[in-house]
């Protein structure tokens, strides 16, 4: 199939590129590498260094005529969407916008969105986070990708669209910028490697779901083939809870080595406890995760010690 990947030189499309082209599929990639890397591109895709936002977008659809629409494109940071709020709706609002309109307009018969299962159910009432839990995201970024989430809805509903949510929960593994804000596996690998202290925002108590990359990519390939004609919201996580405690103390077991950690205050708009229920994405996708925390550090920590290793 055609499939438009947007944020495909980001850390998690970059690896969900690779995949689909391993399995066939044309892959033309729209990315404006704000955040993502040009290296990181599959050189067997078609890449545009363009924004979501553009106009010029319709172009792409008009040459490539995407069945598929993956979307991953987004301004990813809390505390970014705290201080800059009309940005990160530009962004993750009307960028998507920009997409599902051209979705209709050019025939794209499936949209499949990166969504965030951190942050658009806000602090949980219940444990672990099933999709039907009350929404009540605590920051800009929640309550965008969840505003999205009801413009695929209304798409599907009226424009015929297949739409399918991923709710991610903590994703880790390879290629994760650890110079950025979410991705606290990829600081502590750097900063550890590099005999640096390492820095834990709150108490070290609060829990995580941490999901490896490639069981990630797994969930899009699964959503991809799935044949529900339905609209899906799918929980994408392992439902293991771990604090960052006990993260760090795994990654100083496997690396042999540490170093008492700095406490600060912890981050505004992070959810405390959370992790998720992924029996739906099980029984309706077929899809559950495959790799341990401790076999995805493992790698990672791998990946950080190649000297090719965006972190170096």
């Amino acid at each position: 199939m055609n499939i438009l990947l947007t944020g495909g030189a980001g850390f998690i499309a970059s690896h969900l590129a690779d995949a689909l082209i391993a399995k066939g599929h044309h892959v033309v990639i729209v990315d404006n590498l704000s955040s993502g890397k040009a290296e990181f591109v599959n050189p067997q895709a078609t890449f545009y260094n363009l924004d979501i936002t553009d106009p010029q977008l319709e172009d792409i659809f008009r040459r490539h005529k995407p069945q598929v629409v993956n979307h991953h494109a987004a301004q990813k940071e809390v505390t970014k969407s705290i201080q800059q709020p009309l940005f990160d709706a530009q962004v993750n609002i009307l960028g998507t916008l920009n997409l599902l309109e051209n979705c209709a307009k050019h025939g794209v018969r499936k949209f499949i969105f990166a969504s965030s299962g951190g942050t658009v159910y806000g602090e949980p009432l219940s444990l672990p986070v099933s999709e039907d839990h009350p929404q009540r995201p605590s920051s800009p970024y929640g309550i965008s990708k969840l505003t999205a989430e009801h413009y695929l809805r209304f798409y599907h509903e009226v424009r015929g669209i297949n739409c399918v949510a991923l709710r991610y929960s903590n994703v880790y593994g390879p290629r994760q910028d650890p110079y950025g804000e979410a991705g606290v596996i990829a600081i502590f690998c750097l900063r550890l490697l590099r005999g640096e202290p390492t820095v834990i925002y709150g108490d070290g108590d609060q829990v995580r779901d941490f999901v490896f990359i490639e069981d990630v990519v797994a969930a899009n390939l699964a959503a991809l083939e799935s044949a529900s004609a339905e609209p899906l919201v799918v929980n994408v996580g392992t439902g293991v809870p771990t604090s960052v405690n006990v993260l760090l103390r795994k990654l100083t077991s496997l690396l042999g080595y540490g170093f008492s950690p700095t406490y600060k205050p912890a981050k505004p708009g992070e959810i405390r406890t959370t992790y998720l229920d992924i029996a739906r994405a099980h029984s309706l996708l077929g899809w559950s995760p495959r790799v341990s925390l401790e076999d995805g550090l493992r790698k990672t920590i791998e990946s950080f010690m190649e000297p090719s290793s965006a972190a170096k």
